[in-house]
């Protein structure tokens, strides 16, 4: 089983903010399944599983900080392995827009990785990161990602989300070496 991650916050407050891209990454793809409305509460987190391809799309319900608990919790329900868990968050340090895949690597600072990192007990587990670029000063960073897109970052963060749920398919049908070589790069 694969299992693709989809880091936010849960909350109407929440729903349009920076910090939720990676819960619109999953959302795409329980869309072109026809499979919106099917989420379950499992774990701490919402759940929809695709069959046959038997992929598990998780959006924690623990809050950005707390993801790990929902994370780890599954991972041991489904004992799924780390090279079979992608996670999808935002990233600070990239253009608005910009995909990166990478197979591990440091949370970066990003509290939603750290939590998860923390309670896995490694960070050898693939990750997509969708930029949202930079405030330009770290005292704005909160504010910054729990706020929406400008509106004319929308339409490039919208494609971004289309791209990222391709990769997030190619990387549970072919690996993350094949999503690497597709979709690392600037926007397209």
């Amino acid at each position: 089983m694969k299992m693709i991650v989809g880091l936010g916050n849960i909350g109407k407050e929440y729903e349009l903010t920076k910090h939720n891209v990676g819960f619109w990454v999953v959302d795409e793809l329980a869309e072109r399944w026809g499979a919106a409305n099917d989420w379950k509460r499992q774990e701490q987190a919402l759940t929809l599983r695709k069959r046959p391809e038997d992929i598990l799309l998780v959006k924690p319900e623990t809050y950005m900080n707390r993801s790990g608990l929902a994370v780890a919790a599954l991972a041991r329900f489904y004992k799924i392995e780390l090279e079979d868990i992608l996670v999808i968050q935002d990233d600070l340090d990239m253009p608005v827009g910009k995909l990166r895949l990478r197979s591990k690597g440091s949370s970066g600072g990003h509290r939603g990785m750290e939590s998860i990192r923390q309670q896995l007990g490694s960070d050898a587990f693939p990750r997509l990161k969708i930029g949202i670029d930079h405030p330009g000063r770290a005292s704005m960073v909160v504010d910054y990602v729990l706020q929406p897109f400008l509106k004319e970052q929308q339409q490039v963060v919208a494609e971004a989300v289309v791209r990222a749920a391709d990769a997030a398919l190619v990387w549970a049908k072919e690996g993350i070496a094949e999503a690497m070589n597709q979709f690392n790069g600037g926007a397209k």
